[in-house]
C-alpha cells in the first residue's frame, strides 16, 4: 500500500473509491475514516452523479480488523460509515471481489447496488465469533431479502457464491470481465434509467408468514446448543420488523458490544486464531518439503474414498490401489457415490464431477503407485497388516515418496522400523468420512524427517484440513483423550447413571451427541477391539467396566446391528430395559450402591477428564501447545467451540477448580488415575495453560 488506504478518482461524474489495505482490506480506523472522507466528498461536489466502491488487492473488505477486538473502539464507528454512504444523496454500487464478510457485506450494504465478480463471496459470519452483526448486518439484510432468508444467513454464518447471492436479492448482478467497469456501466445504467433507490435503512421488511419466521427463529436456536450469539442474532433481526430502524440498530449495537466481551467471544477468538496458527509448526520455518503433485491411497473401502475424494478436490491426481478387480470396481463406485452426493446437493456441477473422476484411477497391485509422490495407506487397521504393506510400498515407489499411514492407534515407530526408508514415514490420521470432517492428526515418529512431516502438513492443509502435529503413543491426541473419556464414562454408568443421563448432559454442554450415541453410531466392536489389543498389557489393579464387552458379546454393535448402548427397532434411538438390566446387574456385582448424578455434575467430571489426559499429553510432548489439543477436541469429536476447547475453558474456569474436579474424577477412576503432574503445577503456583505455552515459546 503506499499513500493513503483509501483513495477516491474521478471517471466523467463518477467517483471512484478505492480501498487498498493489504493484506485482506480489513475495516481498520484508518480505512473507516478515509470512507467517512469519501462520503462526504461525494455529498458536496455537484459533479459527481454515483461512486463505485471498490478494492485493491485480493480481496474486497475482508470484515472488520479482528486485531481492534478487544481494545478501546475508535472513531469513526463503521455504523456511522454506512450511514454517511447511505445519506450523501448520490447512488452507490459496491463491486464486489474476493470475499466481503462481516463488516464488508455491511458496508456494501450500505450502498445502492451490489455487482459481484463470478467468484466472489459474501457472508456474515460473526456468530462464528461470538458475536452478531453491530453495523446494520441484523437490519439492512432483512429489508432486502426477508426475515427468514436473513435469518439464515446470518445465523449460519456461512458464505454464498455469486450466483447464490444474486439469486437471494443479496446482490444485482453477476460481472464478467473488469469488475470496475462493469461495475461503472451498471451504475450509469441505473442513472440515465432515472433509479433512485431507498437506503436499506429507510425500507420495509416484506412480509412473510408470522408462523414459518416463528419456526425458523425456533429451529436456530434449538440449533444454538448454548451458543449465545445465534440466539442473538435471532432476536435482532426479529426487531427488523418490529420496531423503527434506528431503535432496532441501537438494541443490534448494544447485543454486538455486550457480546463482544463474554467467554464465548473469547473462545472463539481463539479457535479462529488456533485454526490458522496450528499449521504453524516452531522450528519448521526453515523446512522444505516434497512437491506433491500425485497422491496415492492404498484401499478403496470408506476411509480410502474419502480420502482420494479429499486429494483430488485438492487439485491431486490420485491413484487408487485394490487388491482384485472386483474391489477396485467397488472402490470406483463408492468414489462415484460421493460425488453424485455432491451433485443432488448442488455443491458440484456434473461437469465438475466427470473433471474430478477424470483425475483418480483405481487400479489392481501396488505397481501402479510407481509414480506417486505421496501414498496414503487406509488398510486394516492391524499391526502385521500395515507392516506387510510398508514393506510391499518400499519396493515399488520413488525415492523420496512420502509413505503415511492412516493408523488410528498403532505405533508409527514400529510400523516405520520395517522400511528401508523410516525417514519418508508418518502419519495421516483422518477421520471419518475423510473427505468431510476437517481434523487431521500428523503423525511424527522417531525417524520421520521434518521436510516429511511438512510435506503432510501441507498437503492436509490443500485439502483444506485442519492439520495438527501429534507424537507417537497409543491413540496420539483425540482417540487417547477419547479413551480416557470414554472409561470415565462407563465409570459414571457403574456408579449410577445411565446412558440417556450421560448423553443428555454432554448435548447439554454443547457436544453434538453424547458419548454412547456416539459409540453406537461408529460401531462397539471399534472400541471392543482396541480393548482386547490392549488386554495382555492391562494392570489388573486398574477398574475395568465389562459392560460394553457383554454388549458386544451379545451381537449388540450399535445401530449397524440393530441395538447397541440403545434400541433402534423404531428407527430412533430409545432406553433399553435390556442394557439397564446389565448395568444394575454389573453394579451389584462389584458391590456398588448407585447414586444420582446432576448434569453438572457429569459435565464436571467428564471435562477435568479431557483436561488431565491433554495435560498429560502436553507434558510427554506428544502435543507441543495447548491450542494443538484445543484444535484435535473442536474439529474431531465435536468440543463446542463456544467453549474454546478442554484447555483454554481450563483456563476460563479457573486451574483450581479445575483440580478438585480432577481428584474426585480420579478417585472415581481408582487405581492408575492420577492428577497430571503439569495441572498440579499450574493449578498451586497460580499459572495457566496460556501461561506455559508461551513461556515454550
Amino acid at each position: 500500500m503506499t499513500g493513503k488506504p483509501v483513495r477516491i478518482t474521478r471517471q466523467d461524474g463518477i467517483a471512484l473509491i478505492e480501498v487498498d489495505n493489504p493484506p485482506v482490506n480489513a475495516l481498520s480506523q484508518a480505512v473507516r475514516a478515509g470512507l467517512v472522507d469519501a462520503a462526504n466528498e461525494m455529498a458536496v461536489d455537484p459533479e459527481i452523479v454515483g461512486g463505485v466502491l471498490h478494492c485493491g488487492g485480493r480481496t474486497f473488505i475482508a470484515g472488520a480488523d479482528i486485531n481492534e477486538f478487544g481494545k478501546p473502539p475508535m472513531v469513526p464507528f463503521l455504523p456511522d460509515v454506512i450511514a454517511a454512504f447511505e445519506s450523501c444523496g448520490k447512488p452507490t454500487v459496491a463491486a464486489i471481489h474476493g470475499t466481503a464478510l462481516g463488516g464488508g457485506l455491511e458496508m456494501a450494504l450500505g450502498c445502492s447496488w451490489r455487482v459481484m465478480a463470478p467468484t466472489a463471496q459474501v457472508g456474515l459470519p460473526e456468530v462464528t465469533l461470538g458475536i452478531i452483526p453491530g453495523a446494520g448486518g441484523t437490519q439492512r439484510l432483512p429489508r432486502l431479502i426477508g426475515i427468514i432468508a436473513a435469518l439464515e444467513i446470518i445465523a449460519s454464518g456461512r458464505r454464498m457464491k455469486a450466483s447464490e447471492a444474486v439469486e437471494t436479492g443479496v446482490a444485482d448482478a453477476v460481472v464478467d470481465g473488469d469488475l470496475v467497469e462493469g461495475a461503472v456501466a451498471f451504475l450509469r445504467e441505473r442513472i440515465a434509467a432515472g433509479e433512485k433507490p431507498l437506503p436499506l435503512s429507510a425500507r420495509a421488511v416484506p412480509a412473510e408468514d408470522a408462523e414459518a419466521i416463528e419456526n425458523a427463529a425456533n429451529k436456530i436456536r434449538a440449533r444454538a446448543r448454548g451458543q449465545l450469539s445465534p440466539a442473538k442474532a435471532v432476536e435482532s433481526v426479529l426487531n427488523a420488523a418490529a420496531m423503527p430502524f434506528a431503535d432496532a440498530m441501537a438494541i443490534e449495537r448494544a447485543a454486538f458490544l455486550e457480546l463482544l466481551g463474554t467467554d464465548q467471544a473469547k473462545a472463539l477468538r481463539h479457535v479462529f486464531f488456533g485454526e490458522r496458527r496450528v499449521a504453524k509448526v516452531p522450528g519448521q520455518q526453515d523446512v522444505v518439503g516434497h512437491t506433491v503433485s500425485r497422491v496415492g491411497v492404498v484401499g478403496a473401502g470408506t476411509m480410502g474414498s474419502g480420502i482420494a475424494v479429499a486429494a483430488v478436490e485438492a487439485g491431486f491426481d490420485v491413484t487408487v490401489v485394490e487388491t482384485s478387480e472386483d474391489a477396485a470396481a467397488r472402490g470406483r463406485e463408492r468414489i462415484e457415490g460421493i460425488f453424485d452426493g455432491l451433485v443432488k446437493r448442488g455443491r458440484l456441477g456434473t461437469d465438475g464431477k466427470a473433471e474430478r473422476m477424470a483425475r483418480i484411477a483405481v487400479e489392481v497391485g501396488h505397481e501402479a503407485l510407481g509414480d506417486a509422490d505421496m501414498v496414503i495407506e487406509a488398510v486394516f487397521e492391524d499391526m502385521a497388516v500395515k507392516k506387510e504393506l510398508v514393506v510391499a510400498l518400499d519396493r515399488v515407489v520413488k525415492p523420496g515418496t512420502v509413505i503415511a499411514t492412516n493408523t488410528s492407534y498403532l505405533d508409527i515407530n514400529e510400523i516405520a522400523r520395517v522400511s528401508a526408508h523410516p525417514e519418508n514415514i508418518c502419519g495421516m490420521h483422518f477421520f471419518s468420512p475423510a473427505n468431510v470432517m476437517k481434523l487431521l492428526e500428523v503423525v511424527g515418529g522417531e525417524a520421520t524427517s521434518d521436510d516429511t512431516l511438512l510435506t503432510a502438513l501441507v498437503v492436509g492443509r490443500k485439502m483444506k484440513k485442519v492439520a495438527v502435529v501429534a507424537g507417537v503413543c497409543d491413540g496420539f491426541i483425540g482417540n487417547r483423550i477419547w479413551a480416557a473419556w470414554r472409561r470415565q464414562a462407563e465409570f459414571l454408568l457403574e456408579d449410577g447413571a445411565l446412558p440417556q443421563d450421560i448423553d443428555a448432559a454432554i448435548t447439554a454442554f454443547g457436544f453434538p451427541m453424547g458419548p454412547f450415541a456416539v459409540y453406537d453410531l461408529s460401531g462397539l466392536d471399534i472400541a471392543w477391539a482396541q480393548r482386547k489389543r490392549l488386554a495382555p498389557t492391562r494392570d489388573p489393579r486398574a477398574r475395568y467396566v465389562g459392560v460394553p464387552d457383554t454388549l458386544c458379546e451379545a451381537g449388540r454393535l450399535g445401530r449397524k446391528s440393530g441395538a447397541g448402548w440403545y434400541d433402534y427397532s423404531s428407527g430412533k434411538a430409545a432406553p433399553d430395559r435390556i442394557v439397564t438390566s446389565l448395568i444394575e446387574a454389573a453394579r451389584a456385582e462389584k458391590g456398588i450402591a448407585p447414586r444420582n448424578f446432576t448434569a453438572e455434575e457429569i459435565q464436571a467430571r467428564m471435562r477435568a477428564t479431557m483436561v488431565n489426559e491433554g495435560a498429560k499429553i502436553l507434558e510427554e510432548g506428544i502435543a507441543m501447545r495447548t491450542l494443538d489439543v484445543d484444535m484435535v477436541m473442536i474439529h474431531g469429536y465435536g468440543y463446542p467451540a463456544w467453549r474454546g476447547g478442554p484447555m483454554f475453558e481450563a483456563d476460563l474456569v479457573g486451574l483450581p477448580s479445575i483440580l478438585a474436579e480432577v481428584e474426585e474424577m480420579c478417585a472415581a477412576g481408582g487405581f492408575g488415575w492420577k492428577p497430571a503432574p503439569l495441572l498440579v503445577e499450574l493449578a498451586t503456583s497460580g499459572k495457566s495453560f496460556t501461561d506455559w505455552s508461551k513461556e515454550r515459546g
